[in-house]
């Protein structure tokens, strides 16, 4: 597996449009989320009509011309490397970049038993940030209109890689104005964003396994587990 299935966005409402500078929100509903899962629906920042818009937006990208929204369940992540190939995120990667809030996210560390341990990882202690987005909208038949993302990933950094072999991109606040800019639309100019984030910015705690279970969405699942310190 090569994914970054799960994230928290514990902020709430006037945080993020705060953070992210969002001009727009109607219709934005959002609680603080400890356990966000794919096929979810969470708020992301997209620039449209030149405004800064928050929508809600499904976990899983579906694209415009897929025959069927199921397609979206398989489309979580989409690796940094084949984005420019992929019929699935070509067209988003050119026209439709988005910043996907959140303060955290999980990753399962292997044991030598075999057994995994759910751990949480923060930036710069637990301040907001955006993952490197791609969105779409589908239409069904009756004209239904679904807005949907996915998360791009890249190689780890040095602390990822002793939990997992792909992390999430991770933007730096600086560079989220030009990554959503749908004139900017050049891979070349696009691939110095989709770095790993330097390690030493980044911590890592294990956490309560009831993290595995994706209905499960309880504030007590971001503590570190039993006085650990995040490292």
């Amino acid at each position: 597996m090569h994914m970054c299935g799960r994230f928290t966005l514990t902020a709430g409402l006037g945080e993020i449009v705060e953070r992210f500078q969002v001009d727009e929100h109607q219709g934005v509903e959002h609680a603080p989320r400890y356990n966000i899962a794919p096929s979810q629906e969470v708020p992301v920042v997209i620039v449209a009509k030149e405004k800064r818009q928050l929508l809600m937006m499904r976990w899983g990208l579906i694209p415009r011309w897929a025959k069927d929204p199921s397609i979206g369940n398989r489309l979580i992540n989409a690796r940094s490397e084949t984005l420019t190939q992929k019929p699935a995120f070509r067209r988003s990667f050119q026209r439709h970049r988005c910043l996907v809030p959140a303060d955290g996210f999980y990753e399962w560390k292997k044991s030598d038993t075999g057994t995994k341990q759910p751990m949480r990882v923060i930036i710069d202690n637990g301040s907001l940030f955006a993952f490197a987005g791609l969105w779409d909208q589908w239409s069904d038949d009756s004209g239904e209109t679904r807005y949907s993302f996915t998360i791009v990933t890249t190689r780890p950094n040095e602390k990822m890689q002793e939990i997992h072999n792909r992390m999430p991109v991770i933007l730096h606040q600086a560079e989220e104005e030009a990554w959503m800019d749908p004139q900017m639309g050049d891979p070349a100019l696009l691939a110095p964003f989709l770095e790993p984030y330097e390690p030493e910015e980044m911590a890592i705690y294990p956490v309560s396994k009831a993290v595995n279970s994706s209905k499960s969405d309880r504030p007590e699942m971001i503590r570190p587990l039993g006085g650990a310190r995040a490292g």
